[in-house]
């Protein structure tokens, strides 16, 4: 297959909102999937509106409360369906691929299965997306000037706000997730799915009374939580997440019944009331973090 032609990437593939003046704390949130800017060398060969079933519509919007409150918001420009920041550099899926990919790959189950790896196959509805393999310089492309863009700038913004790696830091890791989760992920629901679903990786990416904190701070507002169940989490947390040094990151997943229409991706009504709820809960989990990032006392000899 002859090479794409290169083109210019659109706009910086990741922006990262700091704190308001004089009220940092040591929290960054990060939304991998809610970018819209879709490349020009993209080449997807399914309906636009298919393909943005993929996105995470809105939820940097729903967030963006996170720097009023001292904290970092870090967003993805680009869209999950190009690839996914919140997948691991080798999941990867050899037979996409044109030609042989230089370097080892390890897919997953979720990429074997459903095609929602590093760089997705198939939209949720199981729809190819491309009606051609790509070529391996195609793909690092990608990793090159999105995928490792995006990683770096928050591994950078957590470490700045922790100043330095061994700070105590919090990370929220903020996605939206479809009200039929169960089913898209082949699962037979236990019952309603939550309004809010709080991954942690079954207590290995922070620790359980942070993710306490955050549950009850949304149920304090009138919505379901679960934990867990049905996402636990995904290569941003195993990244990040290391509770016995103070790193807490948890993932959070909004239902998006509670805003968006999810065929034509327009906010609904009721959305604006989910985004102060949100900022409330944010003010809640500042309120908690910034007693232990104050200086320590000194005392004054007599």
């Amino acid at each position: 297959m002859p090479a794409l032609p290169s083109f210019p990437i659109p706009r910086e593939p990741v922006q990262v909102l700091g704190p308001a003046a004089g009220t940092a704390i040591p929290l960054v949130c990060d939304s991998p999937h809610s970018g819209t800017d879709y490349p020009p060398d993209f080449g997807y060969a399914v309906a636009t509106g298919d393909l943005r079933r993929c996105e995470d519509t809105h939820v940097h919007w729903l967030w963006d409360a996170v720097p009023q409150v001292g904290g970092t918001l870090v967003q993805a420009t680009f869209p999950r369906s190009y690839i996914d920041p919140n997948r691991d550099v080798q999941d990867i899926h050899p037979a996409m691929l044109a030609d042989a990919w230089p370097g080892p790959t390890a897919p997953t189950a979720r990429t074997l299965e459903l095609g929602m790896g590093l760089v997705p196959t198939h939209t949720p509805a199981r729809q190819p997306i491309y009606a051609r393999r790509l070529a391996a310089h195609e793909v690092a492309h990608r990793i090159d000037h999105y995928w490792r863009p995006y990683r770096q700038a928050l591994a950078e913004a957590l470490e700045a706000a922790a100043a330095g790696p061994e700070g105590a830091r919090w990370h929220l890791n903020l996605h939206s997730m479809p009200s039929n989760a169960y089913e898209r992920l082949g699962r037979v629901a236990p019952g309603p799915l939550a309004d809010v679903v709080l991954g942690d990786l079954h207590g290995e990416s922070c620790d359980g009374e942070f993710t306490r904190q955050v549950a009850q701070a949304f149920r304090q507002r009138g919505y379901t939580v679960a934990i867990n169940d049905p996402y636990a989490g995904q290569a941003l947390l195993r990244t990040f997440g290391a509770p016995l040094r103070g790193h807490q990151s948890l993932q959070i997943e909004i239902n998006r019944a509670l805003y968006l229409n999810e065929h034509t991706r327009e906010l609904l009504p009721q959305a604006h009331r989910l985004r102060e709820d949100i900022a409330g809960v944010l003010h809640d989990l500042a309120a908690r973090i910034r007693p232990s990032c104050a200086a320590p006392s000194v005392s004054t000899p007599t």
